[in-house]
């Protein structure tokens, strides 16, 4: 390598996986931090880390200028961009370049070429791969691309040209709905990477998405390293991505990987980057190239045992490509599943990291960003980290996976775990028939319907409770617990009250009596979150925390909440909050409130949009849940507001 130290420009598990990639080059790691991210873990393994700035994303991780400072001072010799952020940003490649110091990325002349949608479809139609009929040109009025839209026909997308992740992407089914949905994806991508110009392309429905990863040096060389089925989308989010996609034959494959490097080559590509396409049937249309490091490239890396990043940092030293086209195979299938922290609704979320154990063997690989007792901001991507499972084919793939999946605990904030073990067992998912439309059409991103506490999981709670030493019990029966007496303990759950009765067997086995039954729980180690025990017998593993009242037990992949009552003594007056005789409305997580659509006085009707407020770059409507009279709105347009905030006093009509 030509340098001995890298600075990396962004954070979270992607900055982890950069710098252990870089600890086996033996290449020293600069990471920079927002206020919010001081204590994080990429900062806790970097050999050197600096701070750029406030939490918000824009005034840190968005700053150009913090990171060259972070460059002069710290010596950095070359810069590693990650995924997000500015990693598509030609001005903070030439700003790097501009400090002295190596861009781990592609010239910025064609990040620029590529990073803009229109000009990327032109050069994809100078290299003969087909594109997806719309509108690219230079008329950006609201009137002009009105006027495209019915030209192109509806359905349709309008999508930021600046940047992808689904940021800044609306689909728009009739005319009148089309300026509100132009106007939000605007605001969007202007959030999002600072530039509100949009394109249109026609709705290509129910397709599939298939990428094509392609990487290219110095020395005119380009391969490609196979595709991705990315088809399970949610909101225009990945979610879960695969290796071989199931839709492709031999010659397919082969048509859309040559096309996909054709594509590179006519754009003057260096480094790595990612070859976007829809595909229905056998027909198949350039989407958009994503001119960085992408968040499913691990489940490339286990099908072709070739390090995404160590070649990315090989080639920014100005090696030539390790292999060539013919000596890059594919074998096997591994999976990746994206975990994300999300509440109700799929909507972002935060908070503290009471238990975070993924599951391990064979076969499983985490690319992780955070421990226990970490902070998971509300301020970006709510990702927090990712699940790769290998296997000799797809079917062994699909059973890892749900294994995985059931092994993994997460206490403390909601995650989309339930939705991802829903998916890893549907037929359709298992059949490897799945389209973007796959969540919605099987109603999959619906809320499930709630499942009772089992008597396993209440038996489970208890032994945690009394092992870890802070169970909150009645004394009863044959006296205080340390002369190995009896306890009881109580739990509600919904409606229903539990009493568990327990008698101490041994320093970590109790006898417990729930209703009628009565086990036998054997505590064999409890560290971290994780107990690991005997039921009668058979082992079992679950997650398990006391926070406050509260205990929360993950067993067999779903999370269970146990209440414990409050002591008699506690006063209780006044704890129905306030009058119910208006209505509230709440913000539904963290954020910030973009637009304010009423003022205090006006009729609302029901369903009626009343906020915009923005979180974790994604922006959610606020609705008024009945009709009525607007009597106060506590925030302006741009006041930041915690979750749960009360953002309207709407009285009812």
């Amino acid at each position: 390598m030509s340098f001995s130290k890298l600075l990396i420009a962004n954070r979270g598990e992607i900055a982890v996986r950069i710098i252990r990639a870089c600890k086996e080059l033996g290449i020293r790691t600069v990471a920079v931090y927002s206020e919010a991210d001081a204590r994080a873990m990429h900062v806790r393994l970097a050999d050197e880390a600096y701070p750029i700035g406030p939490a918000p994303a824009p005034e840190s991780y968005l700053k150009v200028e913090r990171f060259v400072e972070a460059i002069e001072k710290s010596g950095a010799e070359a810069v590693h961009p990650g995924y997000g952020f500015l990693s598509e940003s030609a001005d903070l490649a030439r700003a790097v370049e501009g400090a002295g110091a190596i861009w781990v990325g592609p010239p910025p002349e064609a990040m620029e070429a590529m990073g803009l949608k229109a000009k990327a479809k032109q050069i994809a139609r100078r290299a003969d791969v087909p594109t997806v009929p719309g509108y690219d040109g230079s008329d950006d009025s609201e009137k002009g691309l009105a006027e495209e839209a019915e030209r192109i026909g509806y359905p349709i997308i309008v999508k930021a040209s600046a940047g992808g992740g689904g940021r800044g992407m609306r689909a728009v089914a009739r005319p009148r709905d089309f300026l509100e949905a132009l106007r939000g994806a605007k605001r969007e991508a202007l959030s999002a990477f600072g530039n509100d110009s949009v394109l249109l392309e026609k709705y290509v429905e129910n397709p599939r998405h298939v990428e094509v990863q392609v990487v290219g040096d110095n020395h005119g060389n380009v391969v490609h390293l196979y595709e991705r089925d990315c088809s399970i989308q949610r909101r225009h989010q990945k979610v879960i991505e695969e290796v071989p996609s199931p839709a492709l034959d031999p010659e397919l494959r082969e048509e859309m990987c040559a096309a996909a490097v054709r594509l590179a080559r006519e754009a003057g590509y260096r480094n790595a980057g990612t070859v976007e396409f829809l595909l229905q049937g056998e027909e198949y249309y350039f989407l958009e190239m994503n001119t960085r490091l992408q968040v499913e490239h691990p489940v490339t890396e286990r099908v072709t045992n070739l390090d995404l990043v160590q070649l990315q940092l090989a080639v920014a030293a100005g090696e030539p490509l390790p292999v060539s086209q013919e000596e890059i195979a594919l074998r096997g299938s591994a999976i990746e599943a994206r975990i994300y922290a999300e509440g109700e609704g799929g909507l972002p979320a935060g908070g503290r990291l009471l238990a975070f154990a993924p599951p391990g063997g064979p076969g499983i690989r985490n690319d992780v960003g955070v421990e226990s007792g970490d902070e998971v901001s509300v301020h970006y991507d709510p990702m927090i980290s990712k699940l790769i499972v290998f296997a000799a084919n797809r079917e062994m793939a699909v059973r890892r996976l749900r294994r995985a999946l059931e092994d993994y605990t997460i206490l403390g904030i909601p995650t989309n775990l339930p939705l991802l073990r829903r998916i890893a067992e549907h037929p359709v998912f298992v059949a490897g028939e799945t389209a973007t439309d796959f969540l919605e059409k099987h109603r999959l991103a619906e809320p499930p319907v709630e499942i009772p506490v089992p008597e396993e999981a209440i038996l489970l709670a208890a032994a945690g409770e009394l092992i870890s030493g802070r169970a909150s019990a009645e004394p009863f029966a044959a006296g205080p617990w340390r002369h190995l007496g009896s306890v009881r303990l109580r739990y509600r759950t919904g409606e229903a009250e539990h009493w568990v009765e327990a008698e101490r067997l041994g320093s970590n086995t109790f006898r417990l009596q729930l209703e009628e039954g009565e086990s036998v729980v054997e505590v064999l180690a409890f560290r971290d979150g994780e107990m690991h025990a005997a039921l009668d017998g058979n082992p079992v593993r679950a997650g398990f925390v006391l926070d406050g009242l509260e205990v929360r037990l993950s067993l067999h992949g779903v999370v269970y909440e146990l209440f414990k009552p409050r002591p008699p003594t506690v006063d209780e007056v006044g704890l129905g909050g306030a009058d119910a005789g208006g209505a509230s409305l709440t913000a539904p997580m963290p954020g910030t409130v973009v637009k304010v659509l009423v003022s205090v006085g006006d009729e609302v009707e029901e369903g009626q949009p009343l906020f915009m407020v923005e979180a974790m770059k994604m922006e959610q409507t606020v609705a008024a849940p009945h009709a009525g009279t607007v009597r106060a709105l506590p925030f302006a347009e741009g006041a930041v507001v915690p979750g749960g905030a009360v953002l309207a006093e709407l009285e009812a009509t």
